[in-house]
């Protein structure tokens, strides 16, 4: 090897300290992820505290989803302006102040306000994350520096189910937010010693775009809501008129970003560049399929297969054990081959996965679902990371910011769309009488089409250089 290739092939390694970033960067979204899938548990037992109904109890999932879509646009302004590391670390501490308000909530009304307060920290951190993540690993080492953030992603929607159960069985339901207290506080000096130093300049950092902000925020609400009411039973006119409000306010905003002379809340002119486009359809599809099936999976155990809460979070067990495996494997060969072939095989892993589950009126045995489900979470795994990785290699290092607020807002529209359509599509089925497994097996069969649809703009994705590097 010669010297110049030795010294490139360090220079791809992930170091000591790039891990170190990881792992700090990962711990707090991570129990964020967790926190969110755990309060759909212990719904129950916040209606029979406050002594209310299941229907207000759930604005404090909606009002958390809300509030994230609502910051998420502002994380590439706030990392310009005050830097990537102070943004992100407030954004864990506001988390944290948020979750110990939560568990201190005497009504309520309280409960759904410190939930907000929560959601602000919990929606900067993942496009802070990743931002600083990507800077800091460059093109060579993208992929498996995406990777890990991405393996504890797919661990958190199983683990809630079990940190739910146990915490409401065992504890109390603000036990939830407490236990969120002492990782945090370790997680802040930490990060302040291990993350790199900001590179901010606020005297130089443009203006904040408060009509794109008027705009955009409320607009992604409004979407938000609208796909995530439009499954339910209250008639289709509300969800509807949101939707439409809502994609007038973002029509607006794409209106307003590509005239202004100033930086907009998040640079729509990134698109322009085919490769990022291309990762952004595939990110959209990917929440709208993918990620939106999590929500299928461990209902169909509860419902069809009569399983409690804490066996169907074992049940998921192997997805998640074959989404970490998939994941760190993609991130190495997504750097080497490229995303393209990566995401294609996650994607083909994924679809073969689900085959099982849309046979549900079949009856298949368990220990073929494991299989499949082992086979799924591979899948995931195998296309996260590459994904995202394509997207933040086809833009400049300074665009990076803007292009993780993008990324996240696009994605999260694709997640609530899928699971509008397939929250509508079991609904359907559940309510024709056919019995739960015909319904589950229709609904999956939505979910294998939405992934097949996936491959479209995969085949867009930018090929590897000779070398491994992707293109951009």
């Amino acid at each position: 090897m010669t010297t110049t290739s030795a010294a490139g092939a360090a220079r791809d390694r992930l170091d000591p300290h790039l891990l170190r970033m990881g792992i700090v960067l990962i711990a707090a979204p991570i129990l964020a992820t967790i926190d969110a899938t755990a309060v759909g548990i212990a719904a129950d037992a916040m209606a029979a505290h406050f002594r209310t109904s299941l229907t207000d109890v759930q604005w404090v999932a909606a009002g958390y989803l809300l509030a994230i879509a609502v910051v998420m646009p502002l994380s590439g302004w706030l990392s310009r302006r005050f830097g990537a590391k102070r943004t992100w670390m407030a954004a864990v501490a506001v988390f944290t102040a948020g979750s110990a308000l939560c568990g201190l909530a005497w009504s309520l009304p309280a409960l759904i306000a410190f939930r907000l307060v929560q959601a602000v920290g919990g929606g900067l951190m993942n496009p802070v994350g990743q931002a600083i993540l990507a800077q800091a690993a460059g093109p060579s080492r993208i992929g498996r520096a995406m990777s890990v953030l991405t393996i504890p992603v797919m661990f958190a929607p199983v683990l809630g189910p079990i940190v739910g159960g146990l915490v409401v069985q065992q504890l109390d339901w603000r036990w939830i937010f407490y236990l969120n207290l002492p990782v945090c506080l370790l997680v802040l000096p930490v990060a302040a010693r291990v993350l790199n130093r900001d590179e901010a300049r606020p005297d130089n950092a443009p203006r904040l775009d408060l009509l794109g902000l008027a705009l955009l925020s409320p607009g992604l609400a409004a979407v938000v809501y609208g796909l995530t009411s439009a499954g339910g039973r209250e008639g289709a006119w509300t969800p509807a008129m949101l939707i439409g409000v809502g994609l007038a306010l973002v029509a607006g905003y794409l209106v307003h970003a590509l005239g202004t002379r100033r930086q907009p809340l998040i640079d729509v002119r990134l698109f322009a560049r085919g490769g990022f486009t291309a990762a952004c359809v595939a990110l959209f599809l990917l929440g709208a399929s993918l990620y939106s099936s999590m929500i299928l999976l461990p209902l169909f155990f509860q419902h069809d297969r009569h399983a409690d809460t804490l066996s169907t979070g074992l049940l998921l067990t192997p997805q998640a054990l074959g989404a970490a495996v998939g994941s760190f494997a993609a991130g190495r060969l997504a750097d080497r081959h490229g995303p393209r072939a990566v995401v294609t095989g996650g994607l083909v892993l994924s679809l073969t996965g689900l085959l099982a589950f849309t046979q549900a009126p079949a009856r298949p045995d368990t220990w073929l679902l494991t299989l499949c489900l082992v086979l799924y979470g591979l899948g995931i795994g195998g296309v996260s990371a590459p994904t995202m990785a394509a997207a933040y290699a086809s833009v400049d290092r300074e665009q990076t910011p803007g292009a993780a607020g993008a990324l996240n807002v696009v994605n999260r529209l694709g997640g609530s769309l899928g699971t509008a359509i397939l929250t509508t599509v079991l609904d359907s089925g559940l309510r024709q009488g056919a019995g739960p497994a015909h319904a589950y097996g229709t609904a999956f069969w939505w979910a294998f089409g939405l992934c097949l649809v996936t491959l479209l703009p995969v085949a867009f994705f930018r090929p590897a250089h000779r070398g491994g590097r992707p293109a951009g």
